[in-house]
């Protein structure tokens, strides 16, 4: 989507607040023996008290509110019976849509007692989704978002998911400008328009490369098993930058 006026914005920026307040609110919730459905189920009540839709489960028939992945799932985890244990290092994606304007957040936690190396990947993986945020520019080039987050990732010894990138949102859960890689694509000659709004959602691992196949047909897991966080928003860029959408 390409915003063309304030109210859209505005529009926007009140599905991203929604969508930021339930994934945050999920996360305080979580506690040893619950059961990520019941966790979901939390979600979905915060999202319906707003008027929001759950995205996953109106575009794509997803089954769940949320998707909720427990290491070594890392993306579109289906809720379900899976009791949560301490130390489960957890990915909680929410979006959703209010009257046809959509945001996408996500974000990932760690039930305590939390080992100090998944303590520093947790506050690594924000700051690489911030690297990427502030290499957005009007008129810029895309791949400088995928540069700047490759760049932080390679001084800090980390590795990407490269096999699952950001994408355009704002008029539906996902539009064009498609697939966004959150490392360098040098060939990406694509430029951001002002307007533009997008999510960068990069995939921080301690050594895996690739989301494979899990034991369902929507479940993804990281290829090695190796510890994998992804933090992401949902902004919209200006002629002054980029103004994030998913704050709570």
């Amino acid at each position: 989507m390409t915003i063309e006026n304030e109210n859209q914005l505005e529009k926007l920026k009140q599905v991203g607040h929604v969508v930021a307040a339930t994934m945050t609110a999920m996360a305080r919730a979580m506690q040893v023996g619950m059961t990520t459905r019941e966790l979901d189920g939390f979600g979905r009540a915060l999202l319906e008290r707003e008027g929001a839709r759950p995205a996953p489960e109106t575009t794509y028939a997803f089954p769940g509110a949320t998707c909720i992945s427990v290491l070594p799932a890392i993306a579109h985890g289906i809720p379900g019976e899976q009791v949560l244990r301490a130390g489960d290092l957890v990915n909680i994606d929410v979006s959703a849509d209010i009257d046809g304007y959509y945001a996408d957040t996500g974000g990932s936690f760690v039930i305590p007692p939390v080992p100090e190396k998944i303590e520093r990947l947790c506050r690594d993986g924000k700051r690489a989704l911030w690297s990427g945020i502030k290499a957005v520019k009007p008129l810029g080039k895309l791949n400088e978002i995928g540069r700047a987050i490759q760049t932080f990732a390679d001084k800090n010894r980390y590795t990407l998911i490269r096999n699952l990138a950001s994408h355009g949102v704002g008029a539906a859960l996902h539009e064009e400008p498609g697939h966004i890689p959150t490392w360098f694509e040098p060939r990406d000659a694509r430029r951001i328009p002002e307007g533009l709004v997008f999510t960068i959602e990069p995939f921080l691992s301690t050594g895996s490369h690739l989301a494979i196949d899990g034991d369902d047909e929507w479940t993804l897991l990281a290829d090695g098993g190796h510890p994998t966080v992804q933090y992401e928003h949902t902004l919209v860029v200006t002629r002054r930058g980029p103004v994030v959408l998913t704050i709570a």
